[in-house]
């Protein structure tokens, strides 16, 4: 299924839990997808570990560098992909730093993730303009490049990304790296709002996210939210029951 398309037809707000591919061991990467789709996962968001992850919080960092100890390439996530996508139907983002697909090789990356059956992709230290560029000639097989938006982008610049936007509008609501916000800026509803409304694709908020009455909070100001450091806490914990209880939270909401 198309990420846009899983994205419009979830019942109530959209929840993509993010987790890092490898962390716990590369073996349970499947069964992780597998029972984050049976909870009710609109899409995942599967991070590749990367060594110098400049937008990550202490607790992905963390997930990061166990999945790098473990010996977790992008290659072997990619092959374990490959190897049991016919095990789920929900759809995948990767998110990855510029440095591993520029050592994978730019269209090989691409090609690869196609025969993955993967989505989406967020490569968040790529400037969305130099993204345009950098993947002008190269076949990216209907694979969304997912842009990033700020609250401190400017008005010139965010009608630019969502002129050109595909699979979905990753709203960033912090100031910062990711982590467990309790408090967001002020300005942070009336903006999701504003994003929604001009946008052709689904907005989703990301960074901070981790109580049930945020995720519905920010899911009636958008279409759904992206939740990273509360998960892959959770998970490495062993406390599923609390993830499930989150991405349930958006079920009933009205967007």
């Amino acid at each position: 299924m198309k990420l846009e398309t899983a994205i419009r037809q979830r019942e109530g707000a959209a929840f993509v839990p993010y987790i890092m591919a490898g962390d716990g061991g590369i073996e349970r990467l499947i069964p992780t997808i597998v029972e984050l789709e049976r909870m009710g996962a609109t899409a995942i968001e599967l991070g590749i570990p990367f060594s110098d992850p400049v937008a990550d919080g202490p607790i992905i960092e963390a997930a990061g560098m166990r999945a790098l100890e473990a010996g977790v390439t992008l290659e072997m996530i990619l092959n374990h992909l490959i190897e049991g996508n016919n095990q789920f139907n929900v759809p995948i983002v990767l998110m990855t730093y510029l440095n591993p697909v520029f050592r994978f090789g730019v269209q090989p990356f691409f090609d690869r993730a196609n025969e993955c059956g993967v989505s989406g992709v967020i490569i968040p230290d790529l400037p969305f303009e130099e993204s345009l560029q950098l993947f002008a000639d190269i076949n990216r097989h209907d694979v969304a490049v997912i842009p990033l938006v700020t609250l401190t982008s400017s008005e010139a610049r965010t009608a630019s990304i969502l002129e050109k936007a595909e699979g979905f509008v990753y709203a960033v609501t912090l100031k910062g790296t990711t982590g467990k916000a309790d408090v967001f800026p002020d300005e942070l509803l009336a903006y999701l709002t504003r994003l929604t409304e001009q946008s052709r694709v689904p907005v989703l908020a990301g960074f901070g996210v981790h109580r049930p009455e945020q995720v519905q909070t920010l899911g009636q100001a958008c279409d759904g939210v992206v939740v990273g450091s509360f998960i892959v806490e959770a998970l490495h914990e062993g406390r599923t029951e609390d993830v499930e209880t989150l991405i349930q939270s958006t079920k009933h909401l009205h967007v």
